[in-house]
């Protein structure tokens, strides 16, 4: 099981970058579809997703894939006492200690994936980036 942080949250820094990221995240989604794993994503991952989108895409094509994205993930919640918490961590990303709070809070996640993985060096729960992951559980990276 797993807090997917980042899906279509990360700075685009290269074509390379994109393109490797796109395919793990497609195969972690595609783990999830088959039941295979259980994802996770946070609230913000929605707002997210739509302002990173709302330039490329039109608001109904945003709006029919989250639904898609909705029927193989799950969303965890964030507190009042969770933004509390947040607001003290040792966190310097606002957005990345949401998520972590998030992730801490719903007792069945046990490893958050992100492309980012040092901003989340003060994390409680581990860290492993999709590529990492996907390895370690010897997933074949095709889709």
């Amino acid at each position: 099981m797993f807090s997917y942080p980042d899906y279509i949250t990360f700075p685009v820094t290269s074509t390379t970058t994109l393109l490797s990221y796109s395919i793990f995240a497609a195969i972690i989604f595609k783990q999830s579809e088959r039941g295979k794993i259980n994802a996770y994503i946070a609230p913000i991952t929605i707002s997210n997703c739509c302002y990173i989108l709302r330039k490329p895409a039109s608001h109904k094509k945003i709006v029919n894939n989250l639904r898609k994205l909705l029927i193989i993930t799950r969303i965890t919640s964030i507190s009042k006492q969770d933004v509390i918490l947040t607001l003290y961590s040792k966190f310097n990303d606002l957005e990345d200690a949401l998520q972590r709070c998030s992730a801490i809070s719903h007792s069945k996640i046990d490893i958050i994936l992100t492309r980012n993985v040092k901003d989340f060096k003060n994390s409680e729960i581990p860290v492993m980036t999709l590529e990492a992951y996907l390895k370690a559980r010897s997933v074949e990276l095709n889709i």
